[in-house]
């Protein structure tokens, strides 16, 4: 058994969404969180830019005694978690678009890939597109400006609708079955994205996967929580703390820390 946090790093806000997902699983565990919405979004940033920013968050999370990391960023992960696991000893979970559930499941042949311009171009990316997309019509479009909009607090606005339907009309017009949500901002669109498409196209993400995935991991390496005090949760970032504070509905309080 550990108390020790389990650490969770996004280039934003976005990985709160995963972070609710470990918490409703793993309700035991402290935790803490760290938002890089400084350099939100990592997508355009390139490769060997977007791993020293994952190497520095898992620096701070390192000092912060983490025993587990969660690279709660597709772009990340898909960029920079081979790096982290070569140069670190302690156990990543990561995260990448749920491609395989979609491409298996599909009874249309075609399925919609909304994610970052960082997560598309990557080799892990292609590498599990290739995989599983034979016979399949994969239609892929990159977000952009989803993120920023959302680290501004304006998930809800008529510039986000309308970038929304300029983003998603393709994906309807080639009658797609599945749309994979590849990048953990996204979860904080469902109720637009329920609103604008069509009931027939069931919405993906890896939330519920990811959490799976970390308590098979801390039970593997013997490191669940199984203490039943109250656990402690810490929510940092390097821009507004408001726009945490409003996505985890006020329950927690997140702190603004110049990193």
């Amino acid at each position: 058994m550990s108390n020790k946090p389990i650490g969770i790093f996004d280039s934003g806000v976005g990985g709160t969404s995963i972070w609710k997902e470990l918490h409703a699983l793993l309700p035991h565990e402290n935790t803490i969180y760290l938002a890089d919405s400084k350099n939100a979004p990592y997508g355009p940033k390139g490769k060997d830019k977007i791993i020293k920013l994952s190497i520095k968050n898992v620096e701070f999370l390192l000092k912060k005694d983490c025993k587990l990391i969660v690279v709660a960023c597709n772009t990340a992960t898909t960029n920079a978690i081979k790096v982290l696991r070569e140069n670190y000893d302690i156990p990543f979970i990561g995260i990448e678009p749920a491609i395989k559930p979609a491409a298996l499941q599909t009874k249309n042949k075609a399925i919609g890939i909304l994610a970052t311009e960082g997560t598309l171009s990557s080799e892990l990316f292609h590498n599990t597109a290739a995989l599983y997309s034979n016979g399949i019509t994969i239609v892929e479009q990159n977000g952009n400006g989803i993120v920023e909009l959302i680290e501004h607090g304006k998930a809800d606005s008529q510039e986000m609708k309308s970038l929304l339907k300029e983003y998603l009309s393709p994906m309807i017009k080639a009658n797609i079955d599945y749309l994979v949500l590849g990048c953990t901002h996204y979860p904080y669109l469902m109720p637009l994205l329920l609103d604008f498409l069509p009931k027939s196209i069931k919405i993906i993400d890896s939330g519920e996967a990811v959490a799976k995935q970390t308590k098979a991991v801390l039970v593997q390496h013997n490191l669940l929580n199984n203490a039943t005090i109250k656990p402690k949760n810490k929510f940092y970032t390097n821009s507004n703390p408001r726009v945490m504070q409003t996505l985890l509905n006020e329950n927690f309080n997140a702190e603004y820390l110049d990193f």
